[in-house]
């Protein structure tokens, strides 16, 4: 402008630097939109002839609530988006659902999820710390309940799922036994 030339480095020296980043981190994403946010991840329970269950957990995180637990022995994209709906009814569907990136939730549950209402966030691949809450929950419900429990298969030959809520009553359904 002057005639004088200055290098970059020596302007860079003297402007002002911006402390924040430009945009919203995982941490502030979930406080800021807590009471907004349910969380719905997978976890696998071996059983005594070494089939393999399938548990579902749903949370929501405003209050750390437990809102269902279901088990199935096949996860399909049907199965999940129906448990989904069943959790959550139409009118109290969270905002946006964390979820594991996970091959269990395919096309049929995409449509129906986005029919409720809900933006899915699906986590990256081996990042279980974006889904915390819902991993330390299964964290608690192996120590405390299943690691103490010898499981076997329920008697039918179909079994398709159970729910179990806050609500649930739960009698014979359970088929699994102090070990």
């Amino acid at each position: 402008m002057l005639g004088i030339e200055v290098a970059e480095s020596t302007v860079g020296r003297y402007m002002v630097r911006r402390r924040r980043p430009l945009f919203q981190g995982w941490k502030t994403f979930q406080r800021n939109h807590a009471a907004g946010i349910a969380s719905l991840d997978l976890f696998v329970v071996h059983t005594i002839s070494f089939k393999l269950l399938y548990g579902q957990v749903f949370l929501r995180h405003a209050r750390r609530q437990l809102v269902a637990i279901s088990v199935t022995s096949n996860p399909t994209a049907d199965s999940m988006a129906g448990q989904v709906t069943d959790a959550f009814l139409w009118d109290e569907a969270p905002r946006y659902l964390i979820r594991d990136c996970d091959g269990a939730f395919g096309l049929a549950y995409t449509p129906r999820i986005q029919a409720m209402g809900i933006r899915d966030h699906p986590t990256a691949s081996r990042s279980p710390w974006q889904n915390g809450y819902a991993e330390r929950l299964i964290g608690s419900i192996r120590r405390e309940g299943i690691d103490h429990l010898l499981r076997c298969e329920p008697p039918m030959t179909s079994w398709n799922g159970y729910s179990y809520g806050p609500d649930a009553m739960v009698d014979s359904d359970v088929h699994l036994w102090s070990g």
